[in-house]
């Protein structure tokens, strides 16, 4: 029977366990990771199974590397949505959440679109470092991405995006992700998609501030191609700011909308 096992297919004997498996092709590792999960006692493997076998503090080769980063999916997902291409309009606490997000689930190509550049401010919430700021978000970003998932490819464009240009900025996505804090960005971005690009799907955010529970921020599907996540409620305003938590809970539940999506998961 065949078996994966880093991602290279290997046959056995029927009746033959994990353990044995990893006894004999790498003798030394510590870590066996069954299907998505690590295992610490031996199981009997079947037909397409998949083992992934790592060694701890060892540093693998490129040609191995991409499979160990996704070796805690659940198969059969990475091919899924390493074709994809996700847009994502705004690069402050939502999408540079969503984009590393995206970047440690494999989603093969993020468009990355954003005018601004890193400041202080940004920092108590957004996926930056202190020597990020001054620099441009798209290009900060690409940057830290490179460092988590090498094998995303990234398209970004320092724009900033309205009525007239959005088109053209995300005619080749497969979703968008709206994540941006100007109201009247995000009017335009949604009702441009919703209304001239029939073919994009796009996953929209309102109300995430202040320190209210967490358990008010939800995903709901408005129609078959928009859905909003947040509270509705909680807009940020004075005495009313954006913290880190609220803002990662949103862009956590965008980042699982965009997987549900691409997994054809997204009618439940």
């Amino acid at each position: 029977m065949n078996i994966f096992v880093n991602e290279k297919i290997y046959s056995f004997e029927y009746g033959v366990t994990a353990f044995e498996v990893r006894d004999i092709i790498k003798k030394d590792a510590d870590i066996v990771v069954f299907n998505g999960f690590i295992i610490k006692e031996d199981v009997i493997l079947k037909e397409n199974d998949r083992l992934v076998l790592i060694k701890r503090g060892e540093i693998p080769d490129k040609e191995e590397l991409e499979h160990l980063l996704v070796s805690r999916h659940t198969p059969s997902v990475h091919q899924k949505i390493k074709n994809a291409k996700v847009g994502i309009a705004g690069l402050g606490g939502l999408g540079s959440n969503v984009a590393l997000l995206l970047s440690r689930m494999g989603v093969g190509k993020l468009l990355l679109v954003d005018f601004d550049v890193v400041e202080p401010s940004n920092l108590n919430r957004q996926q930056y470092f202190i020597r990020h700021i001054g620099m441009k978000k798209v290009d900060a970003l690409t940057e830290i991405i490179g460092e988590i998932n090498p094998f995303v490819s990234i398209e970004s464009k320092n724009v900033f995006v309205e009525q007239s240009n959005i088109q053209s900025i995300f005619s080749d996505v497969d979703i968008i992700v709206e994540a941006f804090d100007n109201p009247k960005s995000k009017a335009a971005l949604v009702n441009e998609v919703l209304t001239k690009m029939p073919d994009k799907k796009i996953i929209a955010a309102s109300g995430m501030g202040g320190y209210f529970s967490s358990n008010l921020i939800k995903t709901k599907r408005v129609t078959d191609k928009f859905y909003l996540v947040g509270d509705e409620f909680s807009e940020a305003r004075p005495g009313q700011g954006l913290m880190s938590p609220r803002v990662c809970i949103a862009a956590s539940h965008q980042a699982n909308m965009v997987i549900r999506i691409l997994l054809c998961q997204d009618n439940a």
